[in-house]
């Protein structure tokens, strides 16, 4: 069984989508539909940068959309991928409303709307320089949030933002918290790498953005999603359009439950686990929690011929 997994902020590169957008038509206009919704010429920020603008949020968000959603049009058009056997779609974070649109739930120029709004709330929640995010190795989710808890002297935000795969946990929050969490890490000889992000995404100080964004998401239409989608803040299957709403709106200060959404994709059957858009950061995190999967990343023609090949065997 397969599974279709979408990306989140972190996999963005200038340039990237550029062979699909050069060979297909239909990405042409993909990309078109964006910077009209958008108003901006958000296409030459993906081909051309700068690296500066790429990085504001507001950008990424929309940007990694585009993406992922023209390399899915381009397997389901033009290499004729059936995805109706697919499992389930899932996306991480901002990837989420990736797979809503690719399985019919969100209208592409909707979801455009709303992550660009959400890149602004998320940016303006906190002031740039005031949170800060660590990935943190080796530990099990459960032994940080322990570590977290008996750190008497952290009196500000410190939580866990990503359970990304086993051995891989992200930390977010202000940043003097961060700082002595970091440095009790170090004593303790856990190795933690500090990461550039613009703001500490999934943690409580996102709630400001989470109210900005609840009357925007819950004005939109959505439709039940054509595959089954894992979302982020429970790792369980929603299908409930109004539901979906909600739990996108606790998605912006929720943890985001990777590491159990991939378990259980594999404990109902999933084999093979496809990464649709920039980066390989997902089937990274998928080999580290099971180990005996197939992975496939897609950010090329070559990869897709790759794919296809796979599936004829």
């Amino acid at each position: 069984m397969n599974a279709l997994l979408f990306p989140g902020q972190g996999s963005q590169a200038i340039g990237m989508g550029s062979e699909f957008l050069e060979n297909f038509a239909l990405v042409k206009n993909i990309f078109k539909q964006a910077d009209e919704t958008l108003n901006h010429s958000i296409s030459k920020i993906i081909l051309e940068g700068p690296e500066s603008e790429l990085q504001l949020t507001q950008n990424t968000q929309p940007a990694i959309l585009t993406v992922g959603y023209s390399i899915f049009k381009v397997l389901e058009k033009e290499f004729n991928l059936d995805f109706n056997p697919f499992k389930y779609f899932a996306g991480h974070s901002l990837g989420e409303y990736t797979a809503l649109v690719c399985s019919g739930a969100l209208d592409f120029r909707d979801a455009l709307y709303l992550l660009h709004e959400r890149g602004k709330a998320m940016q303006e929640a906190v002031p740039i320089g005031q949170g800060s995010m660590i990935a943190v190795l080796g530990l099990k989710v459960e032994e940080i949030s322990e570590l977290i808890n008996v750190q008497k002297n952290i009196k500000g935000v410190c939580e866990i933002a990503n359970d990304n795969a086993v051995g891989q946990v992200i930390v977010s929050g202000d940043i003097d918290s961060i700082k002595l969490f970091q440095s009790s890490l170090k004593e303790k000889k856990i190795k933690s790498i500090p990461l550039k992000v613009s703001a500490p995404f999934h943690c409580t100080l996102m709630k400001p953005a989470a109210e900005k964004m609840k009357m925007k998401i819950s004005n939109i239409n959505f439709n039940k999603p054509l595959i089954k989608i894992i979302n982020n803040v429970t790792a369980e299957i929603e299908n409930n359009p109004n539901n979906i709403k909600k739990l996108l709106i606790d998605q912006i200060f929720s943890t985001v439950r990777w590491r159990e959404t991939i378990i259980k994709m594999s404990k109902t059957g999933v084999k093979n686990f496809i990464e649709i858009g920039p980066g390989k950061a997902l089937t990274g995190m998928v080999k580290r929690t099971i180990k005996e999967s197939n992975c496939f990343s897609i950010n090329s023609i070559a990869d897709i011929k790759n794919l296809k090949n796979e599936f004829k065997k």
